[in-house]
């Protein structure tokens, strides 16, 4: 297991993969509370963000760590909700947000609380509609979860976050996560490891498919360390991501197997679990925004890892080149998928059978189907969707009676 420790009583280091980690974690989370708070009825909204190994607070060079990082953006979502909704006429809206910090070293927690408790103290007297709990752990994280737990179930909370930075792989167990994911109906979890940690442990847990996984590659399972020169081989990252995903896909119904994009090669990995599919589609989103900030490496469109590394797949940095890609592969895409259930689908079923196999930005997954000859989004009320951006959850997407491709049992459909 690769391990390393941080001095957090003299200010630990900020790494670029961490750096990169952070503004997507960032740039989520304000997604995450605007689309959680967006109804004009609703006057509260309640949340749990647990940091499993929180760290210190603070790096050597001043740049804050996730729990002041959840703090800030808690702050900055409650001002900008509050002053749209004013100038709206709509009722204010609280947030209450319950932070659980866990840290295994003392030293860590000593230095987070010097950090929180004056912005605690500040929010407190200054944010009339924001109302923060902030309640510290010092243990190992999987001795600390069951506490973690017993807190968040008798506080009600069914909206929770979990930020898991752990710094090689086994700190979570895979039951963790699966206990995560199946107790709380709004769960969420970033996850980061090493990869070289997981495969250490598949070693031995299941070396047969690890074998097989890695053979294309012409590096046997028992010796690892030939994969140090490999690592930023794009065939790694292929590999790499179908090893990952099939480890933790049963822990979520939707899991994002990207690598974080080191120019060094793919090492680490930020993985983002969640239990709907709205979920993993504003993520694509935010790493769109974030271009190059994760790396895959296959098809761009729909099935991104159902291919053959032989014939086909590319590295897709969520970039421009990329989201161009995309959209060609869509085309044929969206009518396969369709086909498999019949003629038309509810938009919201799509959505759940795709969301867990596409790196697709959602903009151009709704281009495509106003684009597309072949298909059309019809509304609740029979009519047709003329703009991508008007395309709703409850549209029916459905394929066209006179199309041009052919139909999926080996005749061309003509026309009539």
């Amino acid at each position: 297991m690769a391990k390393k420790e941080y001095e957090w009583a003299t200010g630990a280091k900020l790494e670029e993969h961490s750096r990169r980690k952070h503004k997507v974690v960032r740039e989520y989370f304000s997604r995450y509370l605007a689309v959680r708070c967006q109804m004009p009825v609703q006057s509260k909204f309640r949340l749990a963000v647990i940091d499993g190994f929180s760290g210190a607070g603070i790096y050597s060079d001043g740049s804050p760590g996730s729990p002041v990082i959840f703090i800030q953006e808690l702050r900055t979502a409650v001002d900008a909700f509050n002053v749209r909704r004013r100038a709206e006429g709509m009722s204010p809206l609280d947030i209450e947000c319950l932070l659980l910090l866990n840290d295994y070293s003392l030293d860590a927690i000593s230095v987070l609380k010097q950090q929180i408790s004056p912005l605690v103290a500040e929010l407190t007297q200054n944010e009339r509609r924001l109302f923060l709990r902030v309640e510290y752990f010092n243990d190992r994280f999987e001795q600390a979860y069951p506490k973690i737990k017993e807190r968040l179930v008798e506080g009600r909370y069914t909206n929770v976050l979990f930020n898991l930075d752990q710094c090689g792989y086994s700190h979570v167990e895979f039951g963790t996560l699966r206990d995560i994911m199946q107790s709380f109906v709004s769960a969420e979890v970033f996850y980061t490891f090493v990869i070289s940690s997981l495969l250490a442990f598949l070693k031995k847990d299941d070396s047969a498919l690890l074998t097989e996984r890695l053979r294309p590659l012409g590096v046997n399972a028992r010796r690892l360390s030939a994969l140090e020169e490999m690592m930023s081989n794009a065939s790694w990252l292929a590999a790499a991501e179908r090893i990952v995903f099939e480890a933790f896909k049963n822990c979520a119904p939707f899991v994002s197997p990207f690598s974080i994009n080191n120019p060094d090669g793919w090492r680490y990995w930020l993985i983002h679990f969640a239990n709907s599919y709205r979920a993993r589609q504003e993520y694509n989103n935010i790493l769109h925004d974030n271009r190059t900030a994760q790396a895959h490496f296959g098809r761009s469109g729909l099935s991104m890892l159902s291919y053959d590394p032989a014939q086909e797949g590319a590295l897709y940095l969520f970039d421009e080149q990329g989201r161009r890609e995309a959209h060609k592969q869509l085309y044929d895409d969206i009518p396969r998928v369709i086909a498999n259930v019949g003629d038309a689908i509810l938009l919201r079923d799509f959505y759940r059978t795709i969301y867990n196999e596409t790196p697709a930005h959602m903009d151009d997954i709704h281009a495509v189907m106003i684009e597309n000859p072949d298909l059309e989004v019809i509304t609740p009320t029979g009519a047709s969707r003329r703009k991508p951006t008007s395309i709703k959850a409850d549209d029916i997407l459905k394929i066209k009676t006179q199309r041009t491709f052919p139909n999926f049992f080996g005749a061309p459909q003509r026309k009539k």
